[in-house]
C-alpha cells in the first residue's frame, strides 16, 4: 500500500477550553473524493482549516507526501480552499478574480490568459472574462471561486460547504459539475458538508464525525448499508433503531419476536442495537409477519409511499414501499436476514460519543 497523500496524525484542538478535535487520525489517498460529514460543531470544518493551514492544531502533525507541513503557511501549501462564502473581489472583473493567485506568482500575461480561458471552459462559463461579479448568479459566482482555485493547479482542493447557499436544483447541478471536474483534473477533493445526500452522491470515501471523533470511515455503500453504530445509522438516511437481544449467533429478539439475521460474535442473550432501514421492511399479511401492527400514517412521496406501522409495544416503524397500505390496515412486518444490522450498545455516554471502539 503506497503512503497516503495526506496524513493527519493525532490532531487535537480546543477553542476556549472546549475540545473540538480529540486525537484525530485521518489518511487521504491521492485522487480521491473524501467528504467530512457530520452535524454542526462536530469538528469537520476545524479539520479542513487545519489541513489548509488557516488554523493551527494544539497537538499532532499534518503530513503531506510524508513531509510535515504543520508550520508551512496556507499560500505555500499545495492546497486551495473554496469556502461557502465565495469571497470574490467585487472591484475586479471575472478574469482579474481568476488571475489573482497567478499574478502573485509572477506568471506571464500569456500564461495567465491561457489559464483563465481553460478554467472558464472547465466550469462552463467561457466568455465571462469581462463580466462583473455582481452580474453573476450565486451558482455562477461559486463556479468562478472554483475556477480561481483550480488555475493554481493545487494537488488538493478543500471545499467547505461550497454549495450551502444555493437552492436545491442548483446544488444538484453543481454536485455533478464537481464530480466531472474532479475526474477531468485528477486532483484530490476534501469536501465538508452536513448534507447526507450530498455526501452519498459525490464521495468515494465518507468520514462521519461527531463530537470531535471519527465515527466511521468507508464508501457511501458501506456507511449506508453497514453503519457501525447508532449515530451513523441515524445520521445517514432514515433508520428504525430499536433495542434488541442477541439470543445467539444469527438470531435476534425484537419486542418478543425472533428475527433471523446474519450477524455473529455478539454473544448469547446480549443487549444490542438493531438497525433496519425503512426500505428494507416488507409489509405482508398479518399471519405472514414476524411482528404485527397497524398502519397509522401514510404519505405519498412520489417514488414510494412512506408509512408508519405501530406495533402493540407502541413502537412506530417507518416503512418505505412502492405498495400502498391504507391507514387502519392490519399488516405483518417481514425483514430478510441480511437487511438487519446488529450493533453493540455503548456502555457509557463517553463511549457513545467515541462511537467506535478504539
Amino acid at each position: 500500500m503506497s503512503q497516503p497523500l495526506i496524513d493527519l496524525q493525532h490532531i487535537s484542538k480546543s477553542f476556549d477550553g472546549e475540545l473540538v478535535l480529540d486525537d484525530l487520525n485521518l489518511s487521504i489517498r491521492e485522487n480521491s473524493f473524501v467528504t467530512l460529514l457530520g452535524p454542526s460543531g462536530c469538528g469537520k470544518t476545524t479539520t479542513l482549516r487545519i489541513l489548509g493551514g488557516f488554523t493551527t492544531q494544539d497537538t499532532g502533525k499534518v503530513m503531506f507526501e510524508g513531509q510535515d507541513i504543520t508550520k508551512i503557511p496556507p499560500n505555500k501549501r499545495q492546497l486551495n480552499t473554496v469556502f461557502q462564502k465565495y469571497a470574490l473581489f467585487p472591484h475586479m472583473n471575472i478574469a482579474e478574480n481568476i488571475a489573482f493567485g497567478l499574478k502573485i506568482k509572477n506568471k506571464s500575461k500569456a500564461y495567465i490568459d491561457d489559464k483563465i480561458k481553460y478554467a472558464l471552459k472547465l466550469v462552463n462559463l467561457s466568455g465571462y472574462e469581462k463580466r462583473t461579479v455582481d452580474s453573476l448568479s450565486g451558482g455562477q459566482q461559486q463556479r468562478i471561486a472554483i475556477a480561481r482555485a483550480i488555475v493554481n493547479e493545487p494537488r488538493v482542493l478543500l471545499l467547505d460547504e461550497p454549495l450551502g447557499a444555493l437552492d436545491l436544483k442548483l446544488r444538484q447541478d453543481m454536485q455533478y459539475e464537481l464530480i466531472r471536474l474532479k475526474n477531468e483534473l485528477g486532483i484530490t477533493f476534501v469536501y465538508v458538508t452536513h448534507d447526507q445526500e450530498e455526501a452519498l452522491t459525490m464521495s468515494d470515501t465518507i468520514v462521519v464525525m461527531n463530537q470531535g471523533y471519527i465515527q466511521q470511515m468507508g464508501s457511501p455503500e458501506q456507511i449506508y448499508n453497514e453503519p457501525e453504530n447508532a449515530f451513523v445509522a441515524d445520521f445517514i438516511g432514515e433508520s428504525n433503531i430499536v433495542h434488541g437481544t442477541m439470543v445467539r449467533d444469527e438470531l435476534v429478539e425484537i419486542f418478543g419476536a425472533r428475527f433471523v439475521c446474519v450477524d455473529k460474535g455478539f454473544g448469547n442473550n446480549k443487549p444490542v442495537d438493531v438497525v433496519i432501514r425503512p426500505e428494507d421492511i416488507d409489509l405482508v399479511k398479518p399471519e405472514d409477519g414476524t411482528l404485527q401492527g397497524v398502519v397509522t400514517h401514510l404519505i405519498f412521496k412520489g417514488v414510494h409511499y412512506e408509512m408508519e406501522v405501530t406495533t402493540p409495544d407502541g413502537f412506530e416503524w417507518l416503512v418505505h414501499s412502492t405498495d400502498m397500505f391504507p391507514v387502519g390496515q392490519q399488516v405483518g412486518i417481514h425483514v430478510e436476514p441480511f437487511e438487519i444490522q446488529i450493533m453493540n450498545k455503548p456502555a457509557s455516554e463517553d463511549e457513545e460519543a467515541l462511537g467506535v471502539n478504539e
